[in-house]
């Protein structure tokens, strides 16, 4: 178990609720700790991917009757983790202290939620979640060979745009980026109307500049909307596997392009995220410093610079130096 208190006491995105099917065993990691994820009378429940017993995993084995069969020894386990019966001693009553850990879990915007410890926030919200203008399309998941706050820091920066996402976000000959504030809140950090050329930002095919005003809303979990006629909006939620590996999981909405297929508008994002990966991974340090005299930093960086100081404050050392 890392020694993290921010990050054990957040929300972390660990599957799709779609990819919890009942009577099925998922498993999951979080945080350099395993974890097997089923459900009971429909409830999702995530514990340690650990037998009490002998250690095995608990994803090898099976769902009965709303409990978990060890694929070891057989024992079961109902669905608040005692141990219920040990098959080589059918007549005894197992022990309080055969009983798996149980973690807290949750389900909002289509995906499963975990917690290794006790959190004190709520999920952030996805204000266009239940706006039914607007469509949405799930993205992802992307793992990169990095530290989670890299990765989070890499969807903040639109400095990169022209020339890791040319023709796609951004183009080389229209490079400058407009000065901006970026202001930590109580509820994170918002940076507003920050203004970047792009080739074709509507589906006109028409290059121009937009607007974006990006938010984070918790260490790991970020949103950005740019409105042109339309609006557009990404919340993307990063899940630290370990020190130096991540998952990045992604709704995309937008409230026209109701016709366009699904395929094109994933097949679009998985691009641009292919082409991010090998950046990010590129990084180093790989822990993203929260010194700010470690790295040079510009005006277009105000929004890397807020998200530095803020996990500085907040006190978060998994994946940061």
């Amino acid at each position: 178990m890392i020694h993290d208190p921010v990050l054990l006491n957040e929300w972390h995105v660990v599957c799709r609720s779609a990819d919890l099917l009942p009577g099925r065993l998922y498993p999951a990691r979080l945080l350099d700790e395993d974890l097997v994820l089923w459900r009971a009378h429909g409830q999702v429940r995530a514990w340690q991917d650990l037998c009490i017993h002998r250690g095995a995993k608990l994803s090898l084995g099976r769902v009965n009757d709303e409990t978990l069969i060890c694929p070891y020894h057989g024992w079961v386990y109902n669905e608040q983790g005692q141990c219920v019966m040990i098959p080589a001693h059918p007549a005894q009553k197992p022990p309080e202290r055969a009983r798996a850990h149980v973690y807290q879990a949750q389900e909002r915007y289509g995906w499963v939620w975990v917690s290794l410890g006790q959190p004190i926030h709520d999920l952030p919200a996805f204000v266009e979640w239940d706006d039914a203008s607007f469509r949405k399309i799930a993205c992802g998941p992307y793992h990169f060979r990095a530290s989670a706050p890299r990765v989070v820091e890499n969807f903040l920066d639109v400095a990169h745009f022209p020339f890791v996402h040319e023709g796609y976000l951004g183009d080389p000959r229209f490079t400058e980026i407009s000065d901006y504030q970026a202001v930590i809140g109580p509820d994170g950090i918002t940076a507003d109307d920050i203004r970047v050329w792009q080739p074709d930002p509507d589906g006109t095919g028409v290059g121009k500049h937009v607007a974006y005003t990006y938010r984070v809303l918790r260490p790991l979990q970020a949103y950005f909307i740019k409105r042109a006629e339309q609006a557009f909006a990404i919340y993307f939620a990063v899940t630290p596997l370990s020190e130096l590996e991540s998952q990045g999981w992604m709704w995309i909405v937008m409230n026209y392009g109701h016709d366009l297929p699904e395929e094109q508008l994933r097949a679009f994002q998985d691009a641009v995220a292919g082409q991010d990966i090998p950046i990010v991974e590129s990084q180093r340090p790989e822990r993203l410093p929260l010194d700010l005299q470690a790295e040079l930093h510009l005006r277009s960086d105000r929004t890397a610079i807020a998200y530095r100081r803020w996990l500085r404050e907040l006190g978060l050392s998994f994946g940061t130096a």
